[in-house]
């Protein structure tokens, strides 16, 4: 749907002390939810309104940076398993959750209620429905999340990272928006940096990331690749890679034994920055990942996270490859074989490289934090 068709329906609260509206936003631990989340509170603090945070106590540890005015921790829990006992926990934790929100919006009075996935948002985006505020969810991958989905069909609009994903269903498509995925400051910065692919013989700047659940398997295959190169490709990679600290030791001793120039780390804080960097990125494939590869304007080798229940890093990676922004690798092709493989075709490919990188770039959205406020600022007909 176009972002300048009206939408819903609720006035604005304002805040005693300042006459500002409140945006309550909702989000899980995870940087997928947790890094648009902070984006979008960046654009609407930027316009004068007071954004709080909603989560749960386990995300809570994580949201110490946040730009929220104030942290309200709501009950919430997953679904674990599909025994009575483990769904009727989940109903426990998740009413009790909805409760406390009612509470908080009869307190709050916020504008709008906003969620980013994942179950932490439940409660508050219930409670604001039931209050009858204005109520957004973002969806940030190419397919709709279980927490998304449960929440769709009873908030006011939906605003998604990838065009299409509600088609499907006429009710969710008429409110449906393609905001794109907010990105943090920083990845706008990093987009400043033009992509110029190495020619033969230049260094190649290689970047290796893949989180929580992906950097054992980074570790285990991108150093055994190397093994199966030639020489002259060889010496003519530059590494940073991220490694669990149990796996560095080993990791830096293969690339050490094989001449190869490195930088290992458990985490990079400037990663953005590295990501403009690098000539070709290998990581997993979340919302976030692929959304800063986007509007950064970077070739990838992606890897989705494989057995996930909604194949949300399959959905991520597909969109990418198809528009020609990066080579898709199922974790069982992603052998050191396979890899080296592709990897001397790239580095031999600066043509290629490049067509990659502007095909990425072609696909993101840079002012997606602005889009997305702009909408919430209209449901919740916020003046300013």
């Amino acid at each position: 749907m176009s972002l300048d068709q009206p939408t819903a329906e609720k006035p604005q609260a304002d805040t005693p002390q300042t006459g500002a509206p409140i945006v309550l936003i909702a989000a899980g631990g995870t940087g997928g939810h947790l890094f648009p989340a902070e984006a979008l509170a960046g654009a609407l603090s930027a316009r004068g309104i007071l954004v709080d945070l909603a989560t749960d106590e386990r995300a809570a540890r994580y949201a110490g940076q946040f730009p929220a005015r104030k942290l309200h921790v709501l009950p919430a829990d997953t679904v674990r398993g599909r025994s009575p006992m483990a769904l009727f926990r989940t109903a426990i934790a998740l009413g009790t959750g909805v409760g406390m929100g009612l509470k908080l919006m009869r307190h709050l009075k916020p504008a709008a209620v906003i969620g980013f996935g994942g179950y932490p948002t439940v409660p508050p985006l219930m409670a604001g429905a039931l209050a009858r505020r204005p109520t957004l969810i973002h969806e940030a991958n190419g397919v709709m999340g279980r927490a998304n989905a449960l929440l769709a069909p009873y908030v006011t609009a939906i605003a998604t990272g990838y065009p299409g994903i509600c088609d499907g269903n006429p009710r969710l498509k008429a409110k449906a928006y393609h905001t794109g995925n907010p990105v943090r400051p920083a990845v706008r910065e990093a987009a400043g940096l033009s992509f110029k692919a190495p020619q033969a013989g230049e260094p190649f700047e290689l970047l290796v990331f893949g989180g929580s659940q992906g950097a054992r398997i980074m570790s285990e295959i991108v150093p055994a690749a190397f093994e199966w190169l030639q020489p002259e490709v060889r010496a003519r990679l530059r590494v940073t890679q991220q490694s669990r600290p149990e796996d560095i030791d080993l990791v830096r001793a293969t690339y050490a034994r094989l001449g190869v120039a490195c930088e290992l780390a458990p985490f990079f804080k400037d990663l953005p920055a590295r990501m403009a960097k690098a000539h070709l990125v290998v990581g997993r494939s979340g919302a976030s990942t692929v959304a800063e590869l986007a509007v950064i304007g970077r070739p990838s080798v992606l890897v989705p996270l494989p057995h996930a229940l909604d194949q949300d890093q399959l959905a991520n990676a597909t969109a990418i490859a198809n528009a020609g922004g990066a080579l898709l690798m199922p974790q069982d092709e992603f052998t050191p074989q396979h890899f080296a493989e592709e990897l001397t075709r790239l580095a031999n490919r600066p043509d290629q490289l490049a067509a990659m990188a502007e095909a990425a770039k072609a696909m993101g959205r840079a002012d997606a934090a602005e889009r997305l406020a702009d909408l919430v600022i209209r449901i919740a007909r916020i003046t300013v």
